[in-house]
């Protein structure tokens, strides 16, 4: 190997006119061939080392003597936009993918969820009435698909003369439904700024009713949006039985589906979920208006079940009516959701949400109520969801009002498949702005508060996409399975509401304090006995997983806030805060003499001048070569040679690094990692990638710097005469 050349210290430039230099421009200078160009560089001051207007200088020099001038090259690039001196702004070039493989994802990001929206964006992405009640109300609005079935489902279980008490069930549900929108119309125009229980709860009961409002809705809206896709699913196989082998797979494209939706932000997706919405309120009105009036043409007779239906398996009592009374709540839920997203409406944002709030309330009675009435008249019954033949309360009505499978028909079973996918998107909705809340308050990790391109809490988004995936799957995408874990969270959120907005009427004794006061209170009373009917009915059915979960949630939670309390009590400074204070100890793990090597050791010394190089092997042949290598290079950095028989090269690494910081534990000690970097992603993968596990073994070493020097493997080179192969650093 020839002696190359020794390696270079650190030095301070100036201009020729003695002024400090700036850093590297932003773009390159094409010179002449004869013309050697260098960089002005100044020595290190406190402050931003970057200038106002990202100006770079060059010093230009020629051939002859005295040929020397500074060339001036500013920023060339879209990538910032100059506001004042020292502040710029990242542009949407900045965000551009680099290299190949980040090119096409960053096309297929671009193509599922839409261009990046800036954060001044945020004020165009809210909502109008009109938008709102498609995307805070479908919830609400599609639980008429399912709700009136459940109550006919468990009123079943005492034979088919039993089936005649939906109808006070359901009355005694939009009694109760009226009542808890009347209660949270006190709540929106109390918290403006959103009034989801668990901020009500926080703010007027403590954290620990916060803890369990919040817990509570998050499994609450995991159970939405798989509750909503299995109702959809059964939408689908009642008008498509052939689809009955991949429910669970069709309930988790729709998931997938929803998913996407929400990625690309509130406005585009409230755009989109508007049209189904409101075609589903459509077809309901027609279809109860028909069925009424075919109803009343005939006198109101009731029809007895057309299908087989088996007898009695257990005897009608109180016990039973409460859980059919139970099952039908359902009804209720999404109800808060208004309530949660009022910062989504447009301004005044209360006031629209009180409106949104009041329409959707109606339309819901009046839906429930038709459903319930007509399911009754007509003979409709629930079937099991393993039947070939299975088909929903909500279709057998539609084929008796349109007269078989008509056009009207499969209309209403379009748009009620659409809405109850949709209605996931209140989930969608609330499930990422809670989140929020509780990671700003430190009960949930931070990842929570990071928006996306589009200006929705991606985190959040994904995280519910997941896991409601994973419920859908363990109840095989069947609504009766589901239905028994439902209720329970949200009754119980609508509990710590109502007595949390109690609690402020006495407290503060706003005007008209006094009929709040009754309103809420009178909310709380009915919504906790109806949370105690629920976990008492259903607890061996499958409520006990909630009531398992919400304290663990609060544990959790706990936990993660009592981490994040330590760790910024805690935290210390590892290096002084004085760079005049800073002496450094630098370690470079190398394997080979080459010029990689050459290269990460030239930046180690213009860090310090304490610098030790580190070979560790297996092989007792290397060393010799290794010290007449090392000799060869003619450098002053010292080498020590670390023999590993156990053919480990992280463990003895990190050892000898716990040494020196023993030896010197008043030093800044920086470990600098020479990585080779291939051309190809895919070569990359031929590599060891024994930096990167440095790397994580070294990150949770306390006071310890990781620096990486980088060598990119240059397009179309070969290698020079007398070097070794790029560096063969690997854990033998």
């Amino acid at each position: 190997m020839p002696n190359p050349d020794p390696l270079p210290t650190p030095s301070s430039r100036t201009d020729p006119d003695g002024n400090a230099g700036s850093p590297p421009p932003a773009a390159t200078v094409d010179s002449p061939p004869s013309v050697r160009v260098r960089t002005v560089r100044a020595p290190r001051k406190p402050g931003p080392r970057i200038q106002p207007d990202l100006v770079g200088k060059q010093e230009m020099r020629g051939t002859h003597i005295g040929d020397r001038y500074v060339r001036v090259c500013r920023m060339q690039s879209a990538d910032f936009a100059l506001t004042a001196p020292w502040h710029l702004v990242a542009t949407e070039e900045s965000l551009a993918a680099r290299g190949p493989v980040g090119k096409v994802f960053g096309r297929a990001k671009r193509v599922l969820i839409g261009a990046p929206l800036s954060t001044a964006a945020a004020a165009h992405e809210r909502l109008t009435k009109v938008k709102a009640l498609a995307v805070l109300s479908s919830d609400a609005l599609s639980s008429v698909a399912y709700a009136s079935e459940e109550i006919l489902r468990v009123l079943l279980i005492a034979g088919v003369a039993a089936l005649s008490l939906s109808l006070p069930i359901g009355a005694a549900i939009v009694v109760l439904l009226v009542i808890v929108g009347i209660s949270y119309r006190q709540t929106i125009k109390a918290y403006p700024n959103g009034g989801g229980a668990y901020i009500v709860a926080k703010n007027n009961l403590g954290d620990g009713p916060a803890l369990i409002a919040g817990g509570a809705l998050l499994i609450d809206y995991i159970l939405t949006v798989a509750v909503s896709i299995a109702a959809a699913v059964a939408a689908i196989l009642s008008a498509v039985p052939q689809l009955h082998d991949v429910r669970i797979t069709l309930g988790i494209a729709l998931v997938l589906l929803v998913t996407v939706l929400n990625l690309r932000g509130v406005r585009e997706s409230g755009t989109i979920f508007a049209i189904p919405t409101y075609l589903f309120i459509a077809g309901m009105f027609v279809m109860l208006a028909i069925g009424l009036a075919r109803n009343a043409a005939a006198g109101f007779p009731a029809t007895e079940p057309s299908l087989d239906v088996a007898g009695p398996t257990g005897g009608l009592g109180i016990f039973l009516i409460l859980r059919a009374f139970s099952s039908g709540c359902t009804a209720l839920t999404g109800v808060e959701a208004i309530s949660d997203g009022v910062p989504a409406f447009k301004k005044p944002e209360w006031k629209n949400a009180r409106t949104t709030l009041t329409v959707m309330i109606a339309i819901l009675a009046v839906t429930f109520s038709g459903i319930t009435f007509l399911a009754h008249q007509f003979g409709a019954i629930p079937m099991n969801a393993h039947d070939p033949n299975y088909e929903t309360v909500v279709s057998q009505i539609a084929r008796t009002v349109f007269w078989g499978e008509s056009p009207a028909y499969y209309y209403i079973q379009f748009a009620t498949t659409a809405i109850l996918v949709l209605a996931a998107n209140t989930a969608y909705s609330d499930f990422p702005r809670l989140a929020y809340f509780l990671a700003r308050d430190r009960y949930m990790p931070r990842q929570f508060t990071f928006r996306g391109d589009r200006l929705a809490y991606t985190t959040g988004i994904l995280v519910l996409g997941v896991l409601s995936a994973i419920v859908l799957a363990l109840f095989r995408a069947e609504t009766e399975n589901l239905i028994p874990l439902y209720a329970v969270g949200v009754f119980t959120s609508f509990t710590l509401s109502q007595a949390g907005m109690v609690r402020r009427w006495l407290r503060l004794k706003e005007p008209g304090w006094r009929s709040g006061f009754a309103i809420n209170l009178t909310g709380a009373i009915l919504t906790g006995v109806v949370a105690l009917i629920i976990g008492v009915t259903k607890f061996l059915s499958g409520a006990w997983i909630v009531v398992v979960l919400i304290p663990l949630m609060m544990l959790g939670m706990r936990a993660i806030y009592n981490h994040y309390t330590r760790s910024s009590g805690e935290l210390a400074v590892q290096t002084p805060l004085d760079p005049a204070e800073i002496k450094h100890t630098v370690v470079v793990p190398i394997s080979t003499v080459n010029r990689v090597a050459r290269q990460t050791l030239a930046y180690a010394r213009s860090i310090s001048d304490n610098v030790t190089a580190v070979y560790i092997t297996d092989d007792e042949t290397e060393i010799d070569q290794m010290r007449v290598d090392w000799q060869a290079l003619g450098t002053d950095i010292p080498l020590v040679i670390i023999e590993s028989p156990y053919r480990s090269l992280v463990g003895p690494l990190l050892s000898y690094v716990d040494e020196i910081d023993r030896q010197q534990p008043n030093d800044t000690l920086t470990v600098v990692l020479p990585e080779f970097v291939a051309r190809h992603w895919w070569e990359q993968l031929l590599h060891n990638q024994t930096a990167l596990r440095i790397k994580a073994a070294l990150l949770f070493r306390p006071g310890t710097v990781v620096t990486s020097v980088p060598y990119h493997l240059e397009r179309h080179s070969t290698a020079r005469a007398g070097e070794t192969p790029p560096p063969k650093l690997v854990d033998r």
